[in-house]
């Protein structure tokens, strides 16, 4: 027996149909497994029914791997840990060890939450080599005693060269900063993006309304430099001499580039100059004059 998709002429015959059916039984390592299986399973029939033949025949000629993919879990991750563990131990053997000892690394990274923005792949650093902070939208607010408990240690006992806030185009926080819808208790963290929404309101209101939320992006991490170049912090490391830069950086996520805002501060004199000359680029943006 064959059922055909008439619009592409392509036969599924009752022997591919049967293995379709009966993968199920195979696949029975366990409950998730079968509730899985069944799903594609029954998205397949249906594809039949409505005379998608040909997308059936692919469902079931690629069963195993659908099934994979939606039974990603998380069992997934610690199977994942394993073989990545695995990979650098054959690469390199003494990797692990000489890491367990100490972390010297040079980079602080401040930057958001988003899945979508991985500090150490979209760098190419290793483990060790980069020291993390991060939280919804990148800020660096003075009563956050949790990004200045990072920033402290990591400028007083790791004795970072960098300091790295970045951004990223779409951000979703930024996003509802400016649409100010009611998300509860977040709420209260957005109104440091919603303070300098008004505060650039010239700027930003010259600007269509798909282009504001990015431009406001990098606003957003010129503004967080600028904050944390006067949290004491950093006030009292550059007072003493510690050689310690801060970068303004934001990343598009539709090209997977790093952008430089040139808002690089390495003193507290610097820091004046390059946050107007970061304002200053943005007034001169083609966007805002056409």
């Amino acid at each position: 027996m064959y059922i055909r998709d008439i619009s592409s002429g392509f036969c599924l015959s009752s022997s591919d149909l049967s293995q379709l059916l009966t993968v199920v039984s195979l696949l029975g390592f366990s409950t998730c497994h079968f509730c899985a299986a069944l799903i594609i399973s029954a998205i397949a029939f249906l594809l039949i029914v409505f005379n998608y033949a040909a997308l059936a025949y692919i469902i079931a000629t690629h069963f195993e791997l659908l099934v994979d993919i939606l039974m990603t879990d998380i069992s997934t991750l610690i199977s994942n840990n394993r073989q990545w563990s695995r990979l650098l131990k054959e690469e390199d053997p003494g990797f692990f060890e000489r890491l367990s000892l100490a972390q010297k690394p040079r980079f602080l990274w401040i930057g958001c939450s988003d899945s979508r923005v991985p500090a150490e792949r979209l760098t190419g650093l290793e483990p060790g080599e980069l020291f993390v902070h991060r939280n919804v939208a990148n800020l660096v607010v003075h009563t956050d005693l949790n990004c200045l408990s990072v920033v402290q240690y990591a400028v007083e006992v790791l004795e970072v060269e960098h300091i790295i806030i970045c951004g990223h185009y779409g951000c979703g926080g930024v996003q509802a900063a400016v649409e100010n819808p009611e998300l509860g208790l977040i709420d209260n963290w957005l109104l440091h993006i919603r303070d300098l929404c008004y505060k650039h309101s010239a700027l930003l209101g010259e600007l269509p309304p798909e282009k504001r939320v990015d431009k406001l992006c990098e606003i957003n991490v010129i503004e967080q430099v600028y904050n944390l170049g006067h949290s004491t912090i950093m006030q009292s490391a550059w007072k003493r001499g510690q050689n310690v830069n801060i970068h303004g950086w934001v990343y598009g996520i539709q090209d997977g580039y790093l952008r430089d805002l040139e808002v690089t501060a390495t003193n507290r004199e610097i820091l004046e100059q390059r946050y107007r000359h970061g304002i200053a680029n943005l007034l001169n943006d083609p966007d805002l004059n056409p």
